[in-house]
């Protein structure tokens, strides 16, 4: 498979392609649910022992996969090296992205980062094994910064964490 080749004409992805799951190889299953469960809220949807676990939102078969089946007790990779720079869980309004802050603060979880990118807002943290996971929402296309010709002029600011926390508690 060669990857520096031109796409083809016709050949691009269907539109309606997405990315469906992630799975990632954890230390500790039950220290990596605490996180994904306890923290962030997800629900458990299986679990294979101490192995593999497969969390939800909404009800989906799983979102987001753990397991330990060649990393059980490992550590992170050394920084320097390829692989997962971030996750990103993609929230449906700026009040549940406001949640989610106010979960991380409630539980001590620090973040690296917070920004406006002007199509989107992000939080930046990093889970239990170190997994990058960037939590976000993204503002109506039509409030999408644009630059003189129309293209998209995307942005790097930093996040106002005090009007995004004095957002409204959704209803649940």
């Amino acid at each position: 498979m060669t990857t520096t080749s031109s796409p083809v004409p016709g050949e691009a992805i269907a539109s309606g392609a997405r990315i469906g799951h992630v799975h990632l190889k954890v230390a500790d299953i039950d220290r990596a649910l605490g996180f994904y469960c306890g923290v962030l809220g997800f629900t458990l949807m299986q679990r294979f022992g101490r192995q593999a676990a497969f969390v939800s939102a909404g009800g989906y078969h799983h979102h987001i996969g753990l397991n330990t089946w060649e990393s059980h007790g490992g550590s992170p990779p050394a920084a320097g090296t390829t692989g997962l720079y971030h996750l990103a869980i993609l929230y449906p309004r700026r009040a549940d992205l406001a949640t989610a802050l106010r979960r991380l603060i409630a539980a001590g979880v620090s973040l690296d980062g917070a920004s406006d990118h002007g199509v989107s807002e992000a939080l930046y943290l990093r889970d239990p094994d170190q997994n990058g996971v960037e939590l976000y929402w993204d503002r109506p296309q039509t409030d999408w910064p644009l630059d003189r010709e129309g293209g998209l002029a995307m942005v790097s600011l930093a996040l106002d964490l005090k009007s995004l926390l004095a957002e409204p508690i959704p209803p649940a």
